[in-house]
């Protein structure tokens, strides 16, 4: 119970930090637009407000003329008939002196304007404005916008009213809707959140029970999603599956081998331990019998010496499948026709016996890179599989050609004979350690039952496949493929 309020919170954990982290971001750049929109909003109306005040600037110096700027009644006459609600218009020279003012005739009162910021502006770029300013004179608080001629500025200023104020501020419309779209954005996140979090929670249950050897619910992979991350936690789960299985087939094919060679050694062992035994309990027995014994002992002491042999064969088979990087590193460039032609010199004598006819049907240059000894160990094991097994066989054929796989360019061998064959049920099995087709048959012919075991997995430390069917018109073919050099 512990456990699993232990694993709850952690979930909630991951699922919380996640979407902060997530939720944070997106909240940080909601506040950063929001805040660049408002000012950018805002400036906008300053500068339509700026513009405004510009062009009745300009219409007035259009209408008065510069002369006309420094005639007083001209200059009132114009701002009564253009008069704008509390506009207080200014004409300052150069110096920063008032000439004329709108609202105040008793100009040398009003002190120099030349540090104002608006004036500053408008001699720098040619207008300029400053916002919310108090005047000394009415102590109103104005906007001021002021532009350039050739000798004077006009400033042109309006009361910063409650009304202008609101006509300045930004419309919150979009604030509203920016909150909104974020709740929204926050439920879906939340939603995605804790989706992900669920089938982490699922992996991680899974993985939990897996480690503690508890019966592993099969329902986790019913409830993954059919989507991205559904595949990715689906193949993990099968990844589990296959590698359990194959440790599992791995103890499952060594007790099995254990069991197999321990049976196979007490038959032969038992034989030596008996004939040996009537040998010293009948010190008077003839010659020919004792040496009859004797070489029955030898006999099945050679087999099983080559029963040991092959399961060390084997053993080193295994232990390079384990290391199959490491092996390959230490591969060299083999002449496979050399080998073959070697293995039938070596095997003459016992096809000539059996009245099989070898054929090889090769390319003149076949190389491959590999150890070796273990494919010598691939052609042996398969000519004495046949000269073992095929009985009343009269051609051994061995064919190479060149094949193309998935990009890859390999060797497809094919050794064949036209002995009585395989039955169809047993040819999956035929390369399983110590499988027999016929059990007290192979015995007799002296047969391990374990070189096509060597076969098949020396083969596959070269990234090869092997396979077995029937020959057409009778007899057994084994193929089996090596990567081109």
């Amino acid at each position: 119970m512990a456990t699993a309020l232990k694993s709850k919170s952690k979930r909630k954990s991951f699922q919380r930090n996640l979407l902060l982290s997530l939720g944070g971001v997106f909240l940080l750049f909601a506040i950063c637009f929001s805040v660049y929109q408002y000012q950018r909003e805002k400036d906008y109306k300053i500068d339509i407000l700026h513009s405004r005040l510009q062009m009745y600037n300009y219409e007035m110096v259009q209408t008065l003329g510069e002369d006309g700027l420094t005639n007083s009644e001209q200059f009132r006459d114009y701002v009564a008939r253009h008069q704008m609600e509390g506009l207080r218009v200014s004409v300052i020279d150069q110096k920063g002196r008032v000439i004329l003012d709108s609202y105040d005739t008793n100009i040398d009162s009003l002190g120099n304007h030349l540090q104002r910021t608006e004036i500053q502006q408008a001699l720098r770029e040619g207008n300029g404005y400053d916002i919310k300013r108090m005047s000394q004179s009415t102590h109103e608080t104005y906007f001021y916008s002021a532009t350039r001629f050739d000798d004077v500025i006009v400033r042109a200023a309006v009361p910063y009213s409650a009304e202008l104020t609101r006509s300045l501020q930004a419309d919150n419309t979009y604030i509203y809707f920016a909150g909104v779209l974020t709740l929204l954005l926050g439920i879906v996140l939340y939603y995605i959140t804790h989706r992900i979090s669920r089938h982490i929670g699922y992996l991680r249950e899974f993985a939990m029970k897996a480690e503690k050897g508890e019966e592993l619910d099969h329902e986790l992979e019913r409830r993954l999603p059919d989507d991205e991350l559904g595949d990715i936690s689906h193949t993990i789960i099968m990844l589990y599956w296959k590698l359990r299985h194959s440790e599992e087939d791995k103890v499952r094919i060594k007790r099995q081998l254990t069991q197999n060679a321990a049976h196979e050694l007490k038959t032969p062992a038992a034989s030596i331990h008996g004939y040996l035994e009537s040998i010293l309990d009948n010190p008077d027995m003839p010659e020919d019998k004792k040496k009859h014994f004797l070489e029955r002992c030898y006999a099945q002491s050679e087999r099983m010496s080559k029963l040991l042999f092959d399961m060390s064969a084997l053993t080193k088979l295994d232990e390079m499948d384990d290391n199959t990087s490491q092996t390959q590193h230490e591969y060299r460039q083999v002449n496979v026709l050399q080998i073959m032609q070697n293995v039938l010199d070596d095997t003459s004598l016992q096809l000539q016996e059996k009245g099989i006819i070898p054929s090889l049907q090769v390319p003149q240059y076949i190389e491959v890179l590999g150890d070796r000894g273990l494919i010598y160990s691939i052609f042996r094991n398969l000519v004495d599989n046949a000269i073992a097994y095929a009985t009343g066989a009269s051609r051994l054929e061995m064919i190479c050609r060149e094949v193309e796989m998935e990009g890859r360019h390999y060797y497809e061998f094919l050794v064949s004979d036209n002995g009585p064959g395989v039955e169809p049920q047993h040819l999956e099995h035929l390369f399983e350690r110590f499988y027999r087709v016929d059990k007290g048959r192979s015995r007799k012919l002296g047969g391990t039952g374990l070189g096509l075991a060597i076969v098949k997995n020396a083969v596959a430390v070269h990234g090869g496949q092997t396979t077995a069917f029937p020959t057409p018109g009778g007899g057994l073919t084994i193929r089996f493929t090596l990567a081109r050099f």
